[in-house]
């Protein structure tokens, strides 16, 4: 047995809402059910007009089908007025009476009441119409019979009143009865394809909606600049990155943005307007000029909407790419290249370089002369040389693997510290150039120990190349807990070094950049690919410590470290 949506014209999701939504046309259920409301209210109106005018005329005439009329318009009113679209239910309920009940019950007695005078019959049809469109087609063929039974009682208790030929009454109320039937059949069939119209129109538009939000969602993600701009030169459309490069992220409306108002921007509209004279698209390199911002150079690409009607508006819509992003792609790439084949080369030279100085290190033991023996050492100071650039290179394969959480470990920071600051100082007789500040309590870090301690030789031997070898011209300290509420731990190594130069320290930890040419350019690229694998970040600044009861500005490096992993919490330190 089918439920009550199953049977209804109107399936209920196009039910849900009793009145329009805000910008959009009414539903056609609600539309039709006002309709047929206010043909009611009308129709009763005109009933009252009607029998008031056959009242005034005919004094005689009983008032009884004026008042019938008038309660009768009172109610469709009503209805009108005070009641929500809803649609009729599958059985004779509250609101079948409201509606279809009323008019024909007001029909009916008015039918009676006037006998031949006024034939009502015609109006028949509008209950039945109503509940054909309105609700199941079960209840309009009820209704349909309801009315054809009582057209078929009413002819037969005229025929009983008095004698007579009643066939054409009888006639004329199973004609009234097909008519209905028919009228119920063909309204209900109409009424339930205008329905399912409606619903694939509302499933359509469903998805169109949520096509167009995916949409707006990756354009407002691009980090290309997209415009979509008509023949005048109004800018239609921006998303954040075409403001962005246009420099209009202080305009929030589209309609502000005319690009034939804009100096700086007639290469890009030049562009644009080729298009549209060409019809096809377009690409070139341009520059945008910003006042007070300099130049900006785009690679644009234009292409054209095709219009869906011939009075259509063609937009065009315009891809801009930055050219130092792009500039900057091509460079990593670049240097991703290169570190491959440096890694390549480095692998090679390591192997001959180890049979030179193996070599050299038996020609040492033989030689006597002063002269030669200076060429020996030469010859072992470049080997040394060369061995620490290749270990520098492949050490930058490594720095920059992606698993570099994996060899992590809790260990005491402090600890670490002090063991390796003390096996740096050993090697290079720096124990009066060396001071540690280091707190007494533990201070736990999630790190690779290994890594740490190629980062804080690296920071060392640096410091110790410009420092000037007075006592306690390098200081290591540890601070625990400078963040706040995020719990960061910092490794900080000072050395009273002349500053940097600017154009040194704005490449700084960039791969293969040195002041000197006998640096390979690695150490501090090194030092911020291994902090960033771990999640911790190095910096550098100018800072005042003090030094010989004095304060000094001298050069820092400061590593910020994780105290715990991802939010876990850590276990005892190893």
């Amino acid at each position: 047995m089918k439920s009550e949506s199953e049977a209804s014209a109107w399936p209920d999701s196009l039910l849900q809402a009793s009145g329009p939504e805000v910008g959009n046309p009414p539903r056609e259920f609600e539309r039709l059910w006002r309709g047929f409301m206010t043909a009611r209210a009308t129709l009763g109106f005109v009933l009252v007009i009607l029998q008031g005018g056959i009242f005034a005329l005919v004094p005689q005439q009983s008032s009884t089908p004026l008042l019938i009329c008038a309660t009768y318009f009172a109610a469709a009113l009503a209805v009108r007025l005070m009641t929500r679209p809803q649609q009729l239910g599958q059985m004779f309920d509250a609101q079948w009476l409201r509606t279809i009940g009323v008019d024909i019950l007001a029909f009916a007695t008015l039918q009676v009441l006037q006998g031949g005078a006024i034939n009502y019959t015609p109006l028949f049809a509008l209950p039945v119409l109503m509940v054909s469109i309105l609700g199941s087609m079960l209840l309009a063929v009820a209704a349909a019979a309801g009315v054809t039974l009582l057209l078929l009682a009413y002819a037969a208790w005229l025929s009983i009143q008095s004698a007579g030929d009643f066939s054409t009454l009888f006639l004329q109320a199973a004609l009234t009865g097909s008519a209905c039937f028919a009228i119920s059949f063909i309204a209900s069939q109409l009424s339930g394809r205008l329905a399912s119209v409606e619903l694939r129109a509302q499933r359509h538009q469903l998805a169109a909606t949520v096509q167009r939000q995916v949409n707006e969602l990756v354009i407002e993600s691009l980090s290309d600049g997209i415009l979509v701009v008509d023949e005048d030169g109004q800018v239609r459309s921006a998303n954040p990155a075409a403001r962005q490069l246009l420099d209009t992220r202080g305009q929030t409306a589209v309609d502000q943005l005319d690009l034939r108002t804009r100096p700086g921007w007639q290469t890009l509209l030049e562009i644009i307007s080729t298009s549209f004279a060409t019809q096809r698209p377009q690409q070139a390199d341009i520059q945008i000029r910003h006042p007070g911002h300099g130049t900006r150079r785009l690679r644009v690409r234009t292409q054209l909407t095709v219009p869906l009607e011939s009075d259509a508006l063609c937009l065009c819509v315009v891809f801009m790419q930055d050219q130092r992003e792009v500039q900057a792609r091509i460079r990593s790439e670049k240097l991703a290249s290169m570190g491959r084949m440096s890694a390549a080369v480095a692998h090679e030279i390591r192997n001959p370089l180890s049979a030179i100085t193996q070599a050299n290190a038996l020609l040492t033991e033989d030689l006597s002369d002063p002269g030669q023996q200076r060429l020996a050492s030469m010859v072992q100071q470049n080997a040394q040389r060369l061995e620490l650039i290749v270990q520098d290179v492949l050490h930058l394969t490594h720095a920059g693997a992606p698993d570099g959480q994996a060899s992590a470990q809790s260990l005491d920071l402090c600890q670490t510290v002090q063991r390796i600051c003390r096996d740096w100082t050993s090697q290079n007789a720096a124990a009066d150039q060396l001071a540690l500040n280091l707190p007494p309590a533990t201070t736990t870090v999630w790190f690779d120990t290994e890594h740490l301690r190629r980062i804080l030789i690296n920071l060392l031997d640096n410091a110790y190349r410009y420092a000037s070898q007075r006592e306690a011209c390098i200081l290591v300290s540890v601070d625990a807990g400078l963040a706040g509420a995020n719990n960061t731990t910092s490794l900080r190594v000072w050395s009273d070094g002349a500053p940097l130069e600017p154009s040194v320290e704005q490449h700084l930890f960039e791969p293969f950049f040195s002041s000197e040419s006998r640096s390979s350019g690695l150490g501090l690229y090194i030092c911020r690919e291994l902090c960033e694998s771990h999640g911790a970040t190095i910096s550098y600044d100018r800072s005042e410590r003090q030094f010989l009861e004095q304060s000094v500005l001298g050069n820092e490096f400061s590593v910020m470290f994780k105290s715990q992993p991802d939010g876990n919490t850590l276990p005892a330190p190893l």
